[in-house]
């Protein structure tokens, strides 16, 4: 459940993302060429400055990048050179609105690539990569530029700044710090050197995951062997196989985690096998596509440009710009959640071999065992299993009868579907979202189904950030990975499922809702270890009884989800979750291991480290993978959440919190859901995040509902 949005920061547009000019004729065709003729060069005439995907065409995209990086360049220039001294409007009201074009060319194509790519596209995000952070640091390395805003910095406090000013100024002097405003001319050489090579190998770790998983689907031959499959995820199964021209077989497709689905229902052992060891194995298993050597490069250069900065490792660097602060604090947390957690796995797999043991031919329980007798001890101790809830959660019923219907009755919003938008892709959706007077919003676009040309994972985007300088509303874009049904079935969906969808919109929410003035602070702008947070508190509403109610209902009856399994389901909530604890844990622990270490620490076996790091944290549990392993891991190399993956979880103290302050003060509510709007998700970045937080909740966060919620308070050591 990434948030993409959480690409890149809309300010990563605005203090860089541009190259040194076209020379020569470049220059001069990229100049001459009608803005008519090429539609990224100019603003969008669609409602909300809707990108007209009808009319981008991929050879588009390299003229517009030379034009938007030419004028970026040229507007930061002229706001360094002004002869006039620095006043806040001339310097970072103008950085504000330098960069728009360019925002705009890099962030569609950087959603277009993650959604649908194809070989053009994916070269140019390869091409662009260096040169983009090339001019990032050539605006955020230029000493004049900076000096002026040391300048407003040193009188910050006689400048009557408002607050969200003030922020502001307070957040480009920290950017420039950190980009190394500060380092003599021959340090500044070298980091431009380590940025631009690591901007490459980000993108380059991302194509290789893509096409390895593509790569990795499992052929099957024999349809015996698929037993346990619905008719529909047969027939699925069937019609991929076609497309690939593999008539007579079934192709099943792997998601980007760890684990796989499937693996919950697939009787055949030997099969469930193959489906997880072609799934941990991607990456590291030699060919084209193995990403061990750049994840040790990677590595290596991060933490060698983190000591350039001043900072013991690259951890050190990331955190000190996150709500968490330091090493220690994000150390002490996992190392909190680590051992209950991994004691309650061991616990959940003792009952599980129990089961397996009873067979005719008991066996070691295995990784690809998991969550097949998962199901088996749920359905005991709850007597139901997963595939008794699939008919009542279909994806549109899910979509409008509940994830729509929490946020009407929580904030009075309003949603119509419009055929009349382009998309990029058939499959996306496109509504138009009203406030509560009826005003109009913003737009919002689902893009739900599962594709060869779609990164894995889940995650939010913007197109169009909110801001009242630039006179913006929002167009914000949710995409899952759900498998789409053959013509003429239902889309049905896991409880899982569910609720990544509930989640990606609480993103989507925060963008909707952005209320600000500066589009450096839009939406969710804000530290990785807050963003996750309001995401994580829109989760609730999915078992909230009046929402389920809603929207659970059997996709060929209507009948609503019987009360009997609607309380089994809720009772078994904490089910599993030393599992769901212990392979996110061990992700986080791994993100971290990597990112604090020095320089002459990187190992030499990438696959060694990572048994090392997990065997460090006591995590090392066979029968529980990591959630991802290093060699696809895309949040750390390629989603710019390096040393940030604990963000997810450091995010949920404070939604584990909110959702108790939810509860006691009366659920579903417009005067809760105002609240939390008007102290929360409207003030994007504006404002320190733990602040926000007080405004909302009147007090510190407690760990002790997100210990409640894991069951791991009984089993927690004091801290």
């Amino acid at each position: 459940m990434n948030m993409l949005s959480t690409r890149a920061l809309l300010v990563a547009a605005l203090l860089g993302l541009a190259a040194p000019p076209p020379a020569g004729a470049a220059a001069a065709a990229a100049k001459a060429r009608p803005a008519a003729a090429n539609p990224l060069l100019s603003e969008s005439s669609l409602p909300y400055r809707m990108p007209p995907f009808d009319r981008i065409k991929d050879e588009h995209f390299q003229p517009a990048y030379e034009q938007a990086m030419a004028e970026h360049l040229k507007q930061v220039e002229a706001i360094a050179a002004d002869p006039n001294p620095p006043t806040f409007e001339n310097t970072l009201v103008a950085l504000e609105r330098s960069g728009r074009m360019l925002a705009r060319v890099d962030e569609l194509l950087s959603n277009l690539v993650n959604a649908d790519a194809n070989p053009v596209r994916k070269k140019i995000e390869l091409e662009k990569a260096p040169k983009l952070a090339a001019h990032r640091d050539a605006i955020r390395l230029n000493a004049a530029l900076f000096a002026r805003i040391q300048a407003l910095y040193d009188r910050r406090g006689r400048l009557g700044l408002d607050p969200e000013s003030a922020w502001l100024l307070e957040r480009y002097y920290q950017d420039f710090v950190r980009a190394g405003a500060r380092l003599s001319d021959a340090d500044k050489t070298k980091l431009k050197a380590m940025n631009a090579e690591l901007a490459s190998l980000g993108v380059a770790f991302s194509q290789n995951a893509l096409n390895e998983v593509n790569a990795s689907t499992v052929i099957v031959a024999d349809r015996a062997e698929l037993a346990g499959l619905s008719p529909a995820e047969l027939a699925a199964a069937e019609s991929a196989a076609k497309a690939e021209k593999l008539d007579g077989k079934f192709l099943l497709r792997l998601n980007n985690t760890s684990g796989q689905p499937l693996l919950a229902v697939l009787e055949n052992r030997g099969l469930r096998a193959r489906i997880l060891r072609a799934s941990l194995a991607r990456g590291s298993r030699g060919g084209p596509f193995d990403n061990r050597a750049i994840v040790l490069r990677v590595v290596r250069l991060r933490a060698e440009r983190a000591a350039l900065l001043g900072f013991s490792s690259h951890a050190a660097y990331v955190l000190d710009n996150e709500t968490a602060r330091s090493v220690g604090a994000v150390n002490k947390l996992l190392a909190q959640l680590a051992a209950p957690a991994a004691a309650n796995a061991r616990r959940e797999a003792a009952d599980m071999q129990a089961l397996i043991d009873q067979e005719p031919a008991p066996f070691p329980l295995a990784a690809w065992d998991w969550a097949y007798y998962a199901e088996k001890v749920r359905s005991r101790l709850y007597a139901f299993d997963a595939s008794q809830l699939r008919p009542y959660f279909e994806l549109d019923r899910v979509l409008q009868d509940g994830v729509f219907y929490a946020a009407n009755r929580l904030y009075g919003i309003t949603f119509k579907e419009r055929h009349d938008l382009p998309t990029y892709h058939p499959d996306v959706r496109v509504f138009e979202v009203f406030d509560a007077d009826g005003s109009p919003l913003g737009l919002f676009l689902g893009d739900f189904y599962a594709r060869p040309t779609k990164k894995g994972g889940a995650w939010m985007n913007e197109y169009m950030s909110q801001s009242a300088l630039l006179g913006t509303k929002p167009v914000i874009g949710n995409h899952l990975n759900i498998q789409k049904p053959s013509a003429g079935e239902p889309a049905l969906l896991t409880v899982d499922e569910v609720k990544t969808m509930f989640h990606e919109f609480g993103h989507a929410l925060h963008g909707l809702f952005s209320n600000v003035r500066y589009p450096r602070f839009g939406g969710t702008n804000v530290p990785h270890d807050f963003v996750e947070y309001p995401s994580q508190v829109n989760e609730m509403w999915q078992n909230w009884p009046e929402v389920l109610a809603h929207y659970a209902r059997h996709h060929r009856t209507g009948e609503p989800i019987p009360s009997a399994l609607l309380e089994k389901v809720l009772a078994a909530q904490k089910f599993n979750q030393g599992f769901i604890t212990t392979e996110y844990l061990a992700a986080a622990v791994l993100d971290q291991a990597w990112h604090q270490l020095k320089p002459r620490e990187t190992p030499e076996d990438a696959l060694a480290f990572e048994a090392a790091a997990l065997r460090g944290a006591g995590l090392d549990f066979a029968p529980v993978p990591p959630r991802y392993r290093s060699a696809y891991f895309l949040h750390p190399f390629s989603w710019e959440y390096d040393a940030a993956y604990y963000a997810y979880i450091w995010s949920e103290v404070l939604d584990a919190d909110s959702v108790e302050w939810f509860k006691t003060h009366g659920g579903l509510t417009r005067e809760n859901g105002d609240r939390f709007r008007a102290a929360l998700l409207s003030r994007g970045g504006s404002a320190e995040p733990m602040s926000l937080f007080r405004a909302f909740a009147g007090r510190d966060p407690d760990i002790k509902p997100l210990l409640a919620r894991r069951g791991l308070d009984q089993a927690a050591p004091k801290p």
